[in-house]
């Protein structure tokens, strides 16, 4: 989410945040490594045409320094980098460690949890029943869900586009307080948003852009009302089935496939750093509960940006996806944020992190490059997210006209 959910943060900084890094890891070893691919005889590492550079030997000893400097400085356990543009080369590498406790690897191939990226698809399934008549973005939330804090102002489009202006549950302090005293708690949608509306409204729709998980709560339980299926079930055969992501999924509680990383977060009742991987992402539900890979997010990033299907087919309208591209300014210079995605100087996409884990998947139209980072912990450095050093660092290098540097926000308590 930017960071949220889990990290319940806020902000379209928060969704998005990214600050370079750099650091050495000493001498460890490189985890498991996918070889980089390369012309015969490397071309010139000067961006291209597209404002990326070619994925060449020297490029790739950059860049595996850059993530190495990240780690150490960061002291991030482990982390898998993808980097593909057509035609000219690509960048697969784990570092370090899957869990402190055995030793064993990073891997290019393990499941982990993607946070906020959630929200991509939950607005993709909105805009799909868009398509289809059975909503309309300019609809009140009030139309489908009662209760809501000025419902009959704020529109479904202000919701996915985080300009409505309802409180975000997971900033609420006994939200936090039930969260970190039961991390295997179960919470319904119903139970977020009480959250949430014991709150008053912050500003009055549109007036503002203000990052909130509440406002995916409700979409998602719109996409159930006007779809008639379980939102993770929709999610399943409308987007992840025609799009080939067979590795991708919507828990319904604390399931999380094998083989994943362990997680590490100070998000918990003392501060104190704790395992997650046993951790329910129920509280994120619409807004930030799914499981991916590394290889699936490299299918969703052109997917979710062009609104294209990998077989051609269309996803998304062309004239809803232009809508939904549509980035107004979020107050953080060179980041907008559309519904359900944001542009960071041209990069287009999501992160997500919730505790213990942080991911990055993000798509340069003007290259067709697509940037992928997972890593197994959300602890803050220096008051940015991790996950945000790493794109900083990695665009700095691989598109230095394109630099991922938005600045994170602290995780909301």
């Amino acid at each position: 989410m930017p960071r949220s959910p889990v990290r319940p943060r806020r902000g379209a900084a928060a969704a998005l945040a990214a600050v370079a890094l750099a650091l050495p890891l000493a001498a460890a070893p490189a985890g498991a490594v996918a070889p980089v691919s390369a012309p015969a005889a490397a071309p010139s590492p000067s961006p291209s045409d597209s404002g990326v550079r070619e994925l060449t030997p020297e490029v790739a000893d950059q860049l595996d320094s850059a993530v190495r400097k990240v780690m150490d400085e960061a002291d991030v356990p482990g982390v898998t980098v993808g980097i593909w543009t057509p035609d000219q080369g690509g960048y697969v590498r784990s570092f370090g460690v899957a869990d402190k406790g055995d030793g064993r690897r990073m891997a290019p191939d393990l499941y982990t949890r993607i946070g906020s990226e959630t929200k991509t698809f939950t607005v993709t399934a909105l805009l799909q029943l868009v398509d289809q008549g059975k909503v309309s973005l300019d609809d009140p939330i009030a139309k489908y869900i009662g209760g809501v804090p000025n419902g009959d102002r704020i529109s479904l489009r202000q919701l996915a586009g985080m300009r409505s202006g309802l409180y975000n549950y997971s900033d609420d302090p006994d939200f936090f307080k039930a969260l970190t005293s039961d991390p295997q708690r179960s919470f319904t949608p119903r139970e977020l948003l009480d959250y949430s509306f014991k709150h008053p409204v912050l500003f009055q729709p549109g007036k503002k852009f203000d990052y909130s998980n509440t406002n995916l709560i409700l979409l998602g339980l719109v996409v159930e009302q006007r779809s008639g299926q379980q939102l993770g079930d929709y999610i399943q055969e409308h987007i992840l089935d025609p799009a080939g992501m067979n590795r991708t999924s919507f828990p319904s509680g604390a399931q999380f496939p094998k083989p994943h990383p362990q997680g590490y977060t100070n998000q918990t009742a003392d501060g104190k750093v704790e395992e997650t991987a046993g951790w329910n992402p129920s509280w994120g539900w619409a807004a930030g509960a799914m499981v991916s890979t590394l290889d699936d997010l490299r299918v969703w990033a052109p997917t979710v940006a062009t609104g294209e299907l990998p077989d051609g087919r269309r996803m998304i309208d062309a004239s809803t996806q232009r809508q939904r591209l549509v980035t107004p300014p979020t107050g953080v210079p060179g980041a907008g944020y559309g519904l359900g995605i944001f542009d960071v100087r041209g990069w287009i996409g999501h992160n997500g992190s919730l505790p213990g884990y942080e991911s990055l998947t993000v798509y340069l139209p003007s290259a067709r490059t697509t940037l992928v980072v997972l890593l197994n912990t959300d602890i803050d450095h220096d008051g940015q997210e991790p996950s945000t050093l790493f794109g900083e660092a990695i665009t700095r290098i691989i598109s230095p006209g394109h630099v991922f540097d938005l600045p994170a926000q602290p995780a909301a308590h």
